[in-house]
């Protein structure tokens, strides 16, 4: 038996528990993992405090990341002893999640840890962090430099948001963090921030074209935001919009993009291919500092994770929180 943080929805209303598990009830899988932490993240989030229709089956395990090692494998690229990584697929919407001590997976959706991270250090990433990564990794396809001009960060103190800052920063760019939350100046700045700005230039309705200002932009927020961030964003320039905290609507015209060539470039965390993924992995562990990493994290029990997500909704968390399973 194992503990796992179970969501149940039924005529009696919804619930979020920490129950005991056997390993006869995990879906199948040809892959057995044993789960030394998990994260929580926005979808985790809306997931937990069932405030988005995220859960697609009931009960659902939460968690859509998770780090460990293997138990048992027919999968053969995986054998006992190995250490894994997951981000997304499906986990925690439509099967079972990594908020447990155990999980069977699918060999195919599992990443290699690098050497350079603990399996604390891949959930202290988590989703949040491999997206912000594979957002860098779009700028850079789309050949924004550091001599190019600002980067602007949108919802620099969440959890995409701070590993951006923190890798566009040692990466050598300006960047440029949007928050509302002003006491978070050192933090951003201490992450590589060059400066940073209010959210609310950002966050109301604009002009559809505005003064050029950013050579890119990694937007985690959406609705307004994203619209005035394209607005701004400086002759082929590019955005990569990964999030909707502030709303999915996109408020916006074409203007941007047929008058100064902007490029909007989707990022998507949860289906990306295996060889994107192990890339974003890879170049994480040597582009992302340790320090700053921690510096970030908050470590919670898996007994505190429904609390917790609770917090995230409320906008009362900083940064990334990593749950010991």
């Amino acid at each position: 038996m194992f503990k796992s943080l179970q969501l149940s929805k039924s005529d009696a209303g919804f619930s979020a528990a920490i129950v005991d598990t056997d390993e006869s009830q995990l879906p199948a899988g040809d892959v057995l993992v044993q789960v030394d932490y998990s994260s929580l993240n926005y979808k985790d989030g809306l997931a937990i405090t069932n405030t988005g229709p995220v859960v697609r089956n009931w009960p659902m395990v939460a968690g859509i990341d998770g780090a460990g090692s293997v138990l048992e494998s027919t999968h053969a690229h995986w054998k006992a002893g190995e250490r894994f990584v997951h981000n997304g697929w499906g986990l925690g919407e439509s099967r079972w999640g990594l908020m447990s001590g155990r999980a069977r997976l699918q060999g195919d959706w599992l990443v290699k840890l690098p050497a350079a991270f603990s399996t604390r250090q891949a959930m202290a990433i988590g989703t949040a962090g491999y997206t912000a990564m594979l957002c860098v990794l779009a700028l850079e396809r789309h050949g924004v430099t550091p001599a190019a001009g600002e980067v602007l960060v949108t919802g620099a103190t969440g959890g995409v948001g701070s590993v951006a800052v923190a890798l566009l920063g040692k990466l050598g760019y300006s960047v440029v963090a949007a928050t509302g939350k002003a006491s978070e100046e050192a933090y951003l700045k201490q992450l590589g921030a060059s400066r940073v700005m209010d959210r609310a230039e950002l966050s109301a309705p604009g002009k559809p074209l505005q003064k050029e200002r950013w050579a890119a932009v990694v937007d985690a927020v959406g609705s307004h935001t994203l619209a005035n961030a394209c607005a701004q964003t400086r002759y082929g320039g590019v955005v990569a919009a990964c999030g909707l905290a502030q709303g999915a609507d996109f408020p916006a015209t074409v203007m941007p993009f047929i008058l100064r060539g902007v490029t909007l470039a989707g990022i998507d965390s949860v289906m990306a291919p295996l060889a994107r993924r192990q890339q974003a992995w890879d170049r994480l562990a040597t582009d992302l500092d340790p320090a700053k990493l921690e510096a970030m994290v908050e470590e919670v029990p898996l007994a505190r994770a429904a609390e917790k997500a609770a917090d995230l909704m409320a906008g009362k968390v900083r940064g990334r929180v990593v749950v010991k399973i």
